[in-house]
């Protein structure tokens, strides 16, 4: 079920740390539903982790983390595998499988994970989500033939074929020249409109920030340092935050 507040997602006085080196110091932030939240940071401010917190991969040290309903760090293994389904995550890489063609790299989840044993309906996800990502055409391609820009989207349309109420993008411009990143960015805002799903968005790149954010945090040395819209955080007196969106 959603979250009571209509926050799918609500991070409290989180706090991660490795050894001495403390990544995250106390982060709070709310997902809301519909919403693309953008998190904009350096390199090794604490992004990634947050994420891998959120889906259950790392444990906060304290803090809570909710995820529409479910305190993840308590939850147990197959509980929490549960709400995974529930969420899309795509890597930087695309994750693809090189052995296997598109068409076998968007079958797997559905035959792994949904045990879906239905080839009619199997064909017609396969068929809807390419299309949902304008490659219908590479269905039969292999990862290697794909350039980086086709690669995100046919990560992200194995994303889709689960159906998932909450997307996490992990940096899915990184690499790509500057029209195939704006590609991305309108992709992204197309599947938020047609899949009604939330999104956190990690990136370093302002124009994702630009394009894509309903909302945006901004994180330093694992700190929200602000928070508001684009239009809003790019008009701040603050030094750091002007340069980051300038």
């Amino acid at each position: 079920m959603k979250a009571e507040t209509g926050n799918v997602i609500t991070v409290d006085a989180l706090h991660k740390s490795f050894g001495s080196q403390e990544v995250l110091k106390g982060v709070s932030f709310t997902l809301g539903q519909k919403e693309n939240l953008v998190v904009l940071g350096k390199s090794g401010s604490g992004k990634s982790v947050l994420i891998k917190c959120i889906v259950g991969l790392m444990f906060p040290d304290s803090g809570t983390v909710d995820v529409m309903g479910n305190d993840m760090p308590s939850l147990p293994i197959k509980e929490l595998n549960e709400v995974r389904k529930r969420i899309g995550f795509l890597f930087q890489s695309a994750a693809l499988y090189d052995s296997m063609s598109v068409r076998q790299n968007l079958e797997f989840p559905l035959r792994r994970v949904k045990k879906e044993k239905n080839k009619k309906v199997i064909d017609e996800k396969v068929e809807e989500v390419l299309a949902n990502v304008n490659l219908a055409d590479a269905i039969d391609k292999m990862p290697s033939q794909l350039s980086g820009g086709m690669r995100k989207r046919i990560g992200l349309a194995r994303t889709l074929i689960m159906n998932p109420e909450i997307l996490l993008y992990d940096e899915p411009t990184t690499g790509l020249d500057p029209l195939t990143s704006i590609e991305i960015c309108e992709l992204i805002n197309e599947v938020q409109k047609k899949y009604e799903s939330a999104a956190i968005i990690i990136t370093h790149d302002p124009k994702v920030v630009q394009l894509t954010s309903n909302r945006l945090l901004i994180v330093r040395d694992g700190i929200i340092t602000a928070e508001g819209t684009y239009d809003v955080l790019r008009k701040s007196e603050d030094e750091w935050v002007h340069a980051f969106l300038n």
